[in-house]
């Protein structure tokens, strides 16, 4: 089996709500693209995946992608998934790991459907669903904070992370006024998305491990490992990094040596790829640490995610970022959570994503190959 073709197609998005998870992550024009990546074969099996978020729009990364990219893919056999992404990490700094992402995440859906398993199977496991967590953008009240929470709770979610406003008085009455509102035994995370300096960090950090809280994710620049090591040093709640620093398996291993977090953290677009995340989760394993599953940014890439989260032993929750329209976008299938609190993972061969193409050539920008 070999690769005969890759082709890109950039499809508008549009009426995105505005959303703030930090002051560097907003989209307020309420408008974006996205690729739709497909890598066909000589045996007729194609693989799919999505360029782009609401935040960064696929146009960004399409370029190098065609340009970079497909010239090592074309002609290849899509199952030599560690020959593949070695060649195009040795080109990431002028593709981006955006771009290797989604031809990895396209590989993978190939190969799981040349076995005739989903990805889950493939990636070794029997494990289908995963519970879930509501992860809040910025919201404008603690109230706004507590409704969201409960809401949440009532409908069987299996736990609420609190993106909070990033002042750190306000945000420990926020998680204050949340646990006060679901009660002691339901989880609760904070995300500070690298908004604190180290005093604030502490205090903040102090304030969730007295309420509960089951991890205390990004509150330092991802940069700071000096000021995260004395952090994890001072506090008991599990500190959650490595979301960034953007980059492939060396970038965990100073936080490592450093012994500067708890658990170990990814996604497809910021890491690279399945490929990355699944050598990463077993370097967290081998330290008998958790590698927890980052938003990927597009519904693609977030079934894609789903399956490795089911298949990986040491992860334990799968993240859904909140509102569901600024990251839904493209398919017909795209993830529900159920009353039990669980996702699914499609039980077809593949990813098992159902691309609305309807959608995509209604919506068609340009066509790159």
């Amino acid at each position: 089996m070999k690769i005969d073709a890759v082709e890109l197609t950039l499809f508008a998005w549009d009426d995105i709500p505005p959303t703030k998870y930090s002051q560097g992550s907003q989209n307020t024009s309420g408008r974006s693209n996205l690729g739709l990546l497909r890598v066909s074969t000589d045996a007729g099996i194609e693989g799919h995946a999505f360029l782009g978020s609401a935040m960064i729009p696929a146009e960004t990364d399409a370029g190098a992608l065609i340009k970079v990219l497909s010239p090592i893919l074309l002609g290849k056999d899509p199952r030599a998934r560690e020959d593949l992404h070695l060649a195009m990490r040795a080109r990431q700094r002028v593709s981006g790991l955006r771009a290797i992402g989604a031809c990895d995440t396209a590989l993978w859906d190939i190969c799981a459907k040349a076995a005739g398993v989903p990805l889950y199977r493939l990636l070794g496991s029997d494990r289908s669903a995963i519970g879930a967590y509501a992860s809040s953008q910025i919201l404008d009240s603690r109230e706004a904070y507590v409704g969201e929470a409960t809401a949440f709770k009532s409908h069987g979610w299996k736990a609420y992370k609190i993106h909070p406003p990033q002042n750190p008085s306000e945000d420990i009455k926020v998680c204050e006024a949340v646990r006060r509102a679901v009660g002691d035994d339901f989880p609760l995370m904070l995300d500070s998305t690298w908004s604190y300096r180290y005093p604030d960090a502490l205090r903040v950090g102090r304030a969730i491990e007295r309420l509960g809280f089951l991890w205390y994710e990004d509150p330092l620049n991802e940069e700071d490992i000096y000021a995260y090591v004395k952090l994890r040093q001072k506090l008991d709640i599990p500190i959650m990094a490595t979301e960034h620093p953007t980059g492939d398996i060396g970038t965990y291993a100073v936080w490592l040596t450093e012994r500067a977090t708890d658990f170990l953290r990814g996604d497809i677009p910021v890491k690279g790829g399945i490929t990355t995340m699944l050598k990463a989760a077993h370097l967290a394993q081998a330290f008998q640490m958790t590698y927890e599953v980052h938003h990927g940014g597009n519904s693609l890439n977030n079934m894609a995610q789903l399956h490795f989260a089911c298949a990986i032993a040491n992860t334990t929750y799968f993240e859904v970022l909140l509102p569901h329209a600024a990251h839904k976008y493209g398919l017909l299938n795209d993830i529900e959570i159920g009353r039990d609190g669980l996702a699914h993972c499609p039980q077809v061969p593949g990813i098992g994503a159902v691309i609305d193409f309807d959608l995509i050539q209604r919506k068609k920008l340009t066509q790159l190959a």
